[in-house]
């Protein structure tokens, strides 16, 4: 079966913060788009949610319909939210706070639709946002979702976590950029700057992009120190492990350059009306250095994207909202672009 006859999984995220209401939504704001997804959670959790967005300006009808298998969720009618019910996911839990349960019903979310698309049962992933704490009080190991899926990727292929390597791409129309590390301290992050880290940075971006662009991405490489290390004076990594990486890379057929100074490279790389970029995508050398200009476009525009995994996986932009969730104001653009994004890779992903 193609990935075009197979459903895709929403998870519903922490059932405290505003993933509910955005999947509601969009169920609700791209009925077409929507049609063939289905959320994998509570049943009860996402009715509260399509409670919370009605108001006098939207009376859409928006039911919950619970569903058996994910194949059913093809079948059914725009405007419709079908859910598969997790046995054994915690129900609903008080809007805003940060809870064990929050952290449980997220990660078992998570769990399944990852296992799933692993199986080849769905076309690939749209995750909702989920809370790091309430993670870790729920036990579970990993800090955030790109971690848990590594994890359960290298189970699965019966390989080390080491032998899966993956990484963060955080996308919008103007922008792309690439992580060498993802979540964690400066000081680690400073730490994985090493020729191999860059050099596996470059290989599974342009591996992920070809598939997505048709053609080879033009990628730039972000420096590390102000200026690039201005030729060694703040500092060695470029000469010493970026440079050498980029070469590399370059001799494998890939179209990488750099590295160039880190506050400039990611204006020259991004896609205008008026000026058209340099780079397809900029590999950053840690998390904030590349998401915060990504950010900075615009949270309602993007999209993180898992690589390297044997799946497709993106969500939104954004975190749980504990302050405004259950409000029915959170903006589900966000979501809805990365539905349209898992949609476009589950193709070309076969």
């Amino acid at each position: 079966m193609t990935n075009a006859a197979k459903p895709l999984v929403i998870t519903q995220g922490d059932p405290a913060g505003i993933g509910p209401e955005i999947i509601a939504k969009a169920f609700r704001d791209a009925p077409v788009l929507l049609c063939g997804c289905f959320v994998a959670g509570d049943v009860a959790t996402m009715r509260r949610a399509t409670r919370c967005i009605a108001d006098g300006a939207h009376t859409v009808d928006l039911p919950v319909a619970q569903i058996e298998h994910a194949q059913e969720a093809l079948r059914m009618p725009p405007r419709c939210v079908p859910v598969l019910q997790l046995p054994d996911i915690p129900g609903e839990v008080p809007i805003g706070q940060i809870s064990e349960a929050g952290g449980r019903a997220a990660a078992h979310s998570v769990l399944w639709a990852t296992r799933a698309a692993l199986r080849g049962e769905v076309a690939g992933m749209c995750t909702a946002p989920l809370h790091k704490e309430a993670l870790a009080l729920a036990g579970v190991e990993f800090p955030g979702h790109t971690e848990l899926l590594q994890a359960e990727a290298a189970a699965h292929a019966g390989v080390t976590v080491a032998e899966m390597p993956v990484r963060m791409m955080l996308a919008n129309d103007e922008l792309r950029t690439v992580l060498v590390s993802i979540h964690v301290s400066l000081r680690d992050a400073i730490a994985a700057v090493t020729r191999e880290n860059v050099l596996q940075t470059l290989r599974i971006t342009h591996v992920a992009l070809l598939a997505a662009l048709g053609r080879a991405p033009r990628i730039g490489v972000a420096g590390l120190n102000p200026h690039a290390g201005e030729g060694g004076l703040f500092g060695r990594e470029e000469l010493d492990i970026i440079q050498p990486a980029v070469a590399q890379a370059q001799s494998e057929g890939i179209d990488a350059r750099g590295p160039f100074a880190p506050d400039t490279v990611f204006m020259r790389a991004r896609h205008a009306p008026d000026h058209p970029g340099e780079f397809d995508a900029v590999v950053a050398m840690y998390h904030d250095q590349g998401l915060i200009p990504v950010k900075y476009l615009g949270v309602e525009q993007g999209v993180n994207v898992t690589l390297g995994l044997p799946l497709v996986r993106t969500s939104p932009d954004h975190g749980t909202a504990f302050d405004i969730a259950g409000k029915g104001i959170a903006d589900a653009r966000s979501f809805i672009e990365a539905i349209k994004v898992a949609k476009r890779l589950s193709v070309t992903a076969h």
